[in-house]
């Protein structure tokens, strides 16, 4: 079957495209060829800059021409990659030879074998793959999540005077404000978000061992570590590991995964909350003219887009787990399994993406139901017994604890009625009894974020 979008095999490239298309960019096969290109093009250049005396003849005029082959890197270029890969059974191969037919054709034939020199396809690889994932989650996962942040902090501003019944153990509890729940979301976000851009972004960069074996031998008198470090910073823009086996160590991937998981994590807490707002009828939903929510019941409107974004999370970090857990992982210098772990770290920022969006889209659905909420709150008036023993704790009331307990541990309504009757009843003045009557479950809320 012709490969389209009804004919992939994975959701991320058929059914949920259009909605992720953003990452093409970045952990495509055509983007990691373009990336590859990006490195061996900018490792040339770093080359004639020291110079080597081969290349001290270079025309410093033509570092744009060669700039010019990844700026304008298209779809026709990676097919040519792609039929030289046919031959020769290897990807990072296929580009230098690519390369050096570029060469050719800019009349550069006497320098071409100073592509790709001295290095493994691994020096390739570990610098072009951290470059996309830093580009994918600087362009695209980060503002997102920006986007999303922003969203909530509207929201809690919005609502930030909202009483709303808590629940602890799913029982009724202390009253609170809607906008400060939103506000525990924000801040758990935020506080992982920055911890998040702190992570930097390393890469192995030290021929087929790590050591620079083919470069001292060739160069003995040149500080190859040096000029590495120099070249991963000034131009990729990356940080170098110092000491490396054939490949990087991916330990700062786990980091980077692992920090995007506990993100998710805290997203799927935001979502079954929120589900649960909806069932209690907290929240009503916008209704879209057209849709259907059951084949079978026409009344459903189901809460869809939190279900979508829960869903995509959990595997998202099911894959972001397997990557941290793997990739740092390998026998001795080098095995081969870390190449196609890594081609599958689109995947789980994909299915990420995908949740983003279905849970900006279910809060854009949210039609606040102040009506319910504030039933809820005046079903519960026993929730006001924290308030009242506290108060008599500070007055040395004898056990009010133990007196607010009998009164509202037991399976029948408590209501204003009941609450105000006890506090008629107590041996305070009329003042404190005052002060306790003025505590309802719509104002005792506590101190505003």
């Amino acid at each position: 079957m012709e490969l389209q979008i009804l004919t992939a095999i994975s959701p991320v490239d058929g059914r949920y495209r259009d909605k992720v298309e953003e990452l093409g960019d970045y952990f495509s096969e055509f983007a990691l060829i373009k990336y590859r290109v990006f490195v061996e093009i900018e490792y040339f250049i770093a080359l004639t800059e020291i110079p080597l005396p081969q290349l001290s003849s270079f025309n410093v005029e033509l570092k744009s021409g060669l700039r010019n082959i990844y700026d304008s890197f298209d779809l026709n270029d990676a097919r040519r990659i792609k039929e030289i890969e046919k031959v020769t059974n290897h990807d990072v191969k296929a580009v230098e030879y690519f390369l050096k037919e570029k060469f050719d054709s800019l009349g550069l034939e006497k320098f071409k074998e100073f592509i790709h020199f001295g290095l493994t396809s691994q020096d390739i690889n570990n610098t072009a793959v951290p470059c996309s994932l830093r580009d994918a989650i600087q362009n695209v996962y980060i503002p997102l999540v920006d986007e999303l942040i922003a969203k909530l902090e509207g929201m809690a501003f919005a609502w930030e005077d909202v009483s709303m019944l808590a629940k602890t153990h799913g029982q009724p509890a202390s009253p609170t404000r809607l906008g400060k729940e939103i506000k525990v979301f924000i801040e758990r976000l935020n506080v992982q978000v920055e911890l998040l851009k702190g992570i930097p972004c390393y890469a192995k960069f030290g021929g087929a061992t790590g050591n620079f074996n083919a470069h001292h031998v060739a160069y003995p008198l040149i500080d190859w570590v040096d000029f590495a470090n120099n070249f991963v910073r000034d131009a990729l823009h990356l940080e170098r590991s110092q000491a490396t086996t054939q490949i990087a160590h991916y330990d700062n991937y786990g980091a980077i995964f692992d920090n995007m998981k506990r993100i998710n994590t805290r997203l799927i807490d935001f979502d079954r909350d929120f589900w649960t707002y909806i069932s209690m009828n907290y929240f009503k939903q916008q209704i879209k003219k057209g849709e259907i929510g059951s084949s079978a019941m026409p009344h459903k409107i189901n809460p869809i887009d939190f279900e979508n974004s829960e869903g995509n999370l959990g595997i998202a970090n099911a894959i972001f787990e397997h990557l941290s857990a793997k990739l740092p992982i390998s026998r001795l210098q080098r095995d081969l399994t870390d190449s196609t772990v890594l081609r599958n770290i689109g995947v789980p920022l994909a299915h990420t993406i995908l949740a983003i969006k279905s849970t900006l889209k279910g809060l854009d659905k949210l039609l606040l139901n102040t009506e319910v909420i504030e039933r809820d709150l005046e079903d519960n008036w026993a929730v006001v017994a924290e308030a009242i023993q506290t108060i008599l704790r500070r007055e040395s009331y004898p056990n009010p604890f133990e007196a607010l307990k009998d009164l509202t541990r037991v399976n029948r309504k408590i209501d204003r009625e009941v609450i105000h009757e006890f506090i008629d009843k107590l041996a305070v003045s009329e003042e404190i009894k005052n002060e306790l009557k003025h505590i309802t479950p719509h104002n005792y809320t506590g101190v505003a974020i």
